[in-house]
């Protein structure tokens, strides 16, 4: 696995909610725990620092991660990373132990290749359209992908390629998957046609009179018409 993330931290003594924001505050750190692996959790808390620029990296969020404690090593996952609704700033990161046999659902983005190559797309004049960036898979620690591949060279105008299509890791699944949830991944689509504008009528000229309007217009002359009166005779 490349582009390995690694991540420092020191144990936190103190706790509750005072006493973390105190954390965030005077030494500038994110409070955190690891957990799982059926070991005793531990509340632990990382440099702000190391912590944003790990999370700019899109592997911090499906990749196993190393965390430094006290010189020992602990391979984690992201679990949850909460921030501050308006600033966004780290308030707290949840972390869970894994190992490399530990079977996880991670989400793992798409990765399109052939894009300026897409036949499609250059030769059919088609329009590329990515319904779906990203998917979850189910598959052990030591096997998450950095991304799922997904070659588009060959896709001709009205082609998509859907879940059913894509190759996944050995041992690797998406979980729920039937037929009926088959989603589409990318197309190639017509483009769109241009709107006529409407046609601008010379002087003097005039347009299609619907039947209704015909109609409407033999009425009104009916109505104009005086009736001749008859005499009637004794």
């Amino acid at each position: 696995m490349s582009n390995e993330i690694k991540l420092n931290a020191d144990l936190r003594i103190r706790t509750g909610t005072n006493k973390t924001r105190e954390i965030r505050r005077e030494d500038s750190m994110v409070p955190a725990i690891i957990y799982g692996n059926e070991e005793e959790s531990k509340n632990i808390k990382l440099k702000l620092n190391e912590l944003t620029k790990a999370s700019e990296n899109e592997l911090f969020y499906t990749q196993v991660l190393k965390i430094m404690l006290e010189g020992n090593e602990e391979k984690v996952v992201l679990k949850e990373l909460q921030r501050e609704p308006v600033k966004g700033k780290f308030l707290h990161a949840d972390f869970q132990r894994v190992s490399r046999k530990t079977k996880l659902k991670v989400v793992v983005p798409f990765r399109f290749n052939g894009e300026e190559e897409c036949e499609g797309v250059k030769t059919e004049g088609g329009v590329l359209a990515k319904t779906i960036s990203e998917i979850e898979i189910a598959c052990l620690a030591g096997d998450i992908p950095e991304a799922i591949e997904i070659d588009i060279t060959n896709l001709m105008l009205n082609e998509a390629i859907r879940l059913s299509e894509i190759t996944l890791p050995e041992g690797a699944e998406i979980p729920g998957f039937d037929e009926e949830n088959d989603q589409m991944i990318v197309s190639v689509n017509p483009p769109r046609a241009e709107e006529e504008e409407p046609e601008i009528l010379a002087e003097g000229e005039e347009g299609d009179v619907s039947e209704e309007e015909e109609a409407s217009k033999d009425q009104d002359d009916a109505n104009d018409e005086t009736p001749e009166e008859t005499e009637s005779s004794d």
